[in-house]
């Protein structure tokens, strides 16, 4: 060090160290609250709370929704708009239909998709129509011929701008809800979801056009303007826009499976799908500017066999997911916390089904007390629990009930084993989206993807399962053998068929302990997270 620092080091004032034995003296000088000159400043705290950042999302879109169909009814009319919707919503239902039944195995949080939907129908599709609007009026009047400029805008300006506005969707739930996109199927399902959104907004525009181009022509029928709009955009190409957003989507999908120390590869895979999707968009818009036939040239030669290639690999990386499920949980069937067949029959879509049908006709059944009447053999009133023997719940005692309390008491007792059978199929059916996500942190331990609290949500995981163990255990168990996926030489016979008597407080997870219960006592064999705890020893005394 110089002699100058040395020197300018000595020339400053020294500032005093707070001294442990004056800290009762500081203290009982600071001034009460409303004296205070210095007061904490909350950075961020309102956007912190949850209730804030719903409200804020819902009003953005709310504004971005009444904003886009006001436009779209100026434009089309409102005679126009309506015919429009009812023509475009129809095939809605089979595009979401087709990413739902794809995200199957891990299915995502339904607020994710509903926000993809809004996005893309409101906010993206606002975006788009303003900015294609003033994109076209500068090209015709500064760049291009206006004869040409709306070919310029749909070929060049529209891909980028969709399909920037579509990625954004893709983007805030890959920043804000990490946890829930792990892979190609959870960015597929999204991206195609926000572009269904989108080509939904997009089809009132073109279809209630045609509509208003068919009032002054004259036409009407199969050989109208409208007809032929719904054939090309609703059953021809209804995957077209979902086909050009999926493609970022599965750029996202390939980042989020990335490592967390692969920061280009994590920044570059999304960058390049969207550039994809950019590029194949332009290519379809400008189709039929080709040749009289370049429309159905594009579509046969490179829109068909991308939507197949597409769809094959959607389904391979769903059978991937199933197959994490076969590879991963075995490490935790061999330390006590699932049977052996769990995995078999978690790793397969057949006998995750039957599991959960098992459960819900074999649990209402035995609430029955027979398999073939409603209370069993030998019943007599006052036999369900609660009640007093030989008096119907709601009668006096010594009351002979007539047919109409025989027929509603008949009723109650259906309806309550119906309660008992849903509740079962219920509580497989989170057994097995519990099971499913710890396959996936493993996974994604084993890739370097998760966070430093691994341990705590490997922890939770098991809780829940633990939880369900008793129900789900069982019809998985029968499941497995009964698909052929253990092959055994004769069925055993089904689960639950032993009698069982319904609690009167019955809860989602049969005779398991009760939800305080559960959560005042860990499931592990040690003390959790820390202190040695290992989730991989075999819980010698499970929580009961």
């Amino acid at each position: 060090m110089s002699d100058g620092s040395v020197q300018q080091r000595l020339s400053q004032p020294a500032v005093p160290l707070l001294k442990e034995q004056r800290v009762g003296e500081i203290l009982a000088a600071v001034p009460e609250r409303k004296h205070w000159r210095y007061r904490p400043r909350r950075v961020g705290m309102v956007w912190r709370s949850r209730t804030f950042r719903v409200v804020a999302v819902f009003t953005v879109l709310a504004i971005c929704g009444l904003a886009i169909l006001a436009l779209v009814r100026d434009q089309t009319g409102t005679q126009g708009f309506l015919v429009g919707l009812g023509l475009a919503v129809l095939p809605v239902p089979l595009l979401l239909a087709a990413f739902r039944w794809l995200d199957r195995v891990d299915p995502g949080p339904w607020r994710n998709v509903l926000f993809a939907f809004a996005w893309g129908a409101f906010a993206a599709a606002l975006v788009a129509i303003l900015a294609n609007s003033f994109a076209t009026r500068w090209i015709a009047t500064t760049i291009a011929d206006p004869s040409n400029a709306d070919t310029l805008g749909a070929t060049v300006i529209a891909p980028v701008v969709e399909e920037s506005a579509k990625a954004a969707a893709v983007l805030l739930i890959f920043l804000f809800r990490r946890r829930e996109f792990n892979g190609i199927v959870d960015g597929v399902v999204i991206a195609g979801v926000t572009a269904s959104g989108f080509a939904f907004t997009e089809n009132i525009l073109y279809l209630g056009n045609a509509f208003g181009e068919d009032q002054q022509i004259g036409n009407s029928g199969v050989v109208s303007v409208t007809a032929a709009t719904f054939f090309v955009r609703a059953v021809m190409s209804p995957f077209a826009h979902p086909l050009f957003t999926v493609l970022t989507g599965i750029g996202f999908g390939l980042a989020a499976a990335c490592a967390r120390r692969r920061r280009i590869r994590r920044t570059v895979l999304p960058l390049l799908g969207l550039v994809l999707a950019m590029g194949m968009h332009s290519l379809w818009n400008g189709s039929g500017v080709l040749s009289p036939y370049g429309f159905y040239a594009v579509y046969a030669v490179f829109m068909v066999p991308v939507f197949g290639l597409v769809t094959w690999l959607a389904i391979w990386s769903r059978r991937r997911e199933l197959r994490t499920l076969a590879a991963e949980l075995p490490a935790y069937a061999a330390a006590g916390w699932l049977s052996p067949e769990e995995p078999l029959a978690l790793s397969s879509m057949r006998a995750r089904g039957l599991a959960r049908d098992t459960a819900r006709r074999q649990y209402a059944v035995a609430a029955r007390g027979s398999r073939y009447t409603p209370y069993g053999p030998g019943w007599a009133p006052g036999s369900m629990p609660g009640s007093t023997p030989g008096v119907i719940p709601g009668s006096l005692p010594g009351a002979v009930p007539g047919p109409s309390a025989q027929a509603a008491q008949t009723k109650a007792a259906t309806q309550a084993a119906e309660a008992h059978g849903k509740a079962a199929a219920r509580a497989v059916a989170e057994y097995e989206s519990f099971a499913t996500s710890l396959a996936a942190l493993r996974l994604q331990a084993r890739r370097g993807t998760t966070g430093p609290d691994f341990a705590e949500r490997e922890l939770e995981l098991l809780h829940h399962l633990w939880q369900r163990r008793e129900v789900a255990a069982p019809a998985l168990t029968y499941a497995a053998q009964a698909t052929g996926l253990l092959r055994p030489h004769r069925l055993p016979p089904l689960p639950y068929a032993q009698q069982f008597t319904p609690h009167t407080q019955y809860g989602a997870y049969g005779n398991g302990p009760t939800q305080a219960q559960a959560h005042a006592q860990p499931p592990g064999p040690g003390p959790g997270p820390g202190a040695g705890y290992n989730p991989y020893l075999r819980p010698q005394q499970p929580p009961r």
